[in-house]
């Protein structure tokens, strides 16, 4: 899959993923700001902001205007808020491709930011808050990193704390905007069929007008300090116990990620890996179990997620940490290796049918990395990682003074919990 990347003179960069068989294209634009970049008083102006963006535009002044015009041609769209990045997405038929660039980068350069519409959001911000805490299965992950963070940007709740939500103004957002909304923290990702040089042309016009500074903004370096085993319990009468085990691992720019990210296949990639083939086949204790890795750019981890009977978490515990310390004493086999590999790989070629996924792939490498390599050069790393590699990954990671348990559900008795914290 080919690819080319262009610079503007301002810093903007982008990224364009022609695929001449495909009948639609996407537009994604990507910026580094996020709830890494808050501080207390603005913890959630990151997502709130972004929520903002669809409510007009000078040239488009109301929501309904916007989502006509993507609903009109069929079109899929939507933003996304995490802790590094924001992003702003549209996918349509090809043949609306400049409409769709056009709305996009609109809704990205000029919001109205209405104070009545601010005041209006608030209240759906604060639903959104109250569901996910309804959510068990989604909500301990916010349980989890608060735990392995604790009190700095990287622990601190993306959506922000309801004092935030219902304090943020107008020249909250405009402040926000100017510091963190630049070009050069600023990448325009394009997938499908449709003209590279013309694309090029309409984000020139589009964007000359954004600022040409060389300002951008930094977030602070995640601290990690950890002695021994941690827990955190979220009290919440459930139908089930949710939990989330992990240890902390490499960053994406980690010697270790490619070793890493195969260690989580082998515990939780799929239906015939390990955590699921013992904790759900044999023992019949959960219907959901997940595990894998998550890398930000200076902090990761590597986790097991799942759900069971409240009595049964114990247990739970108990069978996902001997799965666990077998990675750490023991190389994988050749065999279960490379089915690992070919299942990583397998996952990313299907992702990469669909063009926003294409935008995502390209353009996230872009901005965190400023390099962009195929998925061809990316299997080469993947097929490079040896057992022994995964055996020393898994020894790096896998210890006592790492380990973190987040618990959502009606548990009280934390030194119980406790007592199972070993490997």
């Amino acid at each position: 899959m080919k690819f080319s990347k262009h610079v503007l003179e301002n810093g903007l960069r982008v990224v364009t993923i022609p695929m001449k068989n495909a009948q639609t294209v996407a537009v994604e634009i990507l910026v580094e700001a996020g709830s890494k970049y808050e501080n207390r008083r603005n913890n959630g102006i990151s997502h709130f902001l972004e929520h903002m963006m669809f409510k007009g535009t000078k040239k488009r002044p109301s929501t309904k205007i916007i989502t006509e015009l993507f609903d009109s041609v069929g079109g899929e769209y939507n933003a996304f808020t995490g802790k590094e990045q924001t992003g702003y997405w549209v996918k349509v038929p090809s043949k609306h491709f400049e409409m769709a660039l056009d709305v996009v980068s609109d809704l990205y350069l000029n919001p109205l930011l209405d104070q009545k519409e601010i005041n209006t959001e608030r209240g759906v911000i604060l639903q959104e808050a109250a569901m996910y805490r309804d959510t068990p299965m989604r909500y301990v992950w916010d349980v989890f990193e608060e735990l392995l963070y604790g009190d700095q940007p990287a622990g601190w709740n993306i959506i922000g704390t309801e004092q935030n939500i219902k304090e943020m103004n107008r020249k909250d957002f405009n402040d926000y905007r100017k510091r963190m909304y630049m070009p050069k923290s600023t990448v325009v990702s394009i997938a499908g069929n449709f003209n590279p040089d013309k694309a090029l042309s309409l984000i020139e016009s589009c964007f000359k007008s954004k600022d040409n500074n060389n300002r951008k903004a930094t977030k602070k370096k995640v601290i990690q300090r950890q002695t021994k085993p941690a827990l955190k319990i979220f009290q919440k009468d459930t139908d089930q116990t949710h939990l989330l085990l992990g240890f902390r691992g490499p960053h994406m720019f980690s010697a270790d990620r490619h070793a890493a990210v195969l260690l989580g296949t082998v515990l939780g990639g799929g239906m015939s890996s390990r955590a699921f083939i013992n904790i759900r086949e044999r023992h019949g204790l959960t219907y959901y179990i997940d595990a894998g890795t998550d890398m930000a750019t200076d902090a990761g981890y590597l986790f097991v997620a799942a759900s069971v009977k409240h009595e049964n978490l114990g247990k739970a515990i108990d069978l996902i940490l001997k799965e666990l310390n077998k990675l750490d004493q023991k190389s994988v086999s050749q065999k279960e290796l490379a089915k690992a590999k070919e299942y990583l790989k397998g996952k990313t070629l299907m992702s990469l049918e669909s063009t926003n996924m294409v935008t995502s792939f390209f353009g996230n490498q872009e901005l965190f990395r400023k390099k962009i390599q195929s998925h061809t050069k990316l299997f080469e790393k993947i097929d490079k990682v040896t057992p022994t590699d995964i055996l020393n990954v898994a020894k790096k990671i896998i210890k006592n003074n790492k380990l973190n348990l987040a618990v959502v559900g009606p548990h009280k008795d934390e030194s119980a919990l406790q007592s199972f914290l070993n490997i």
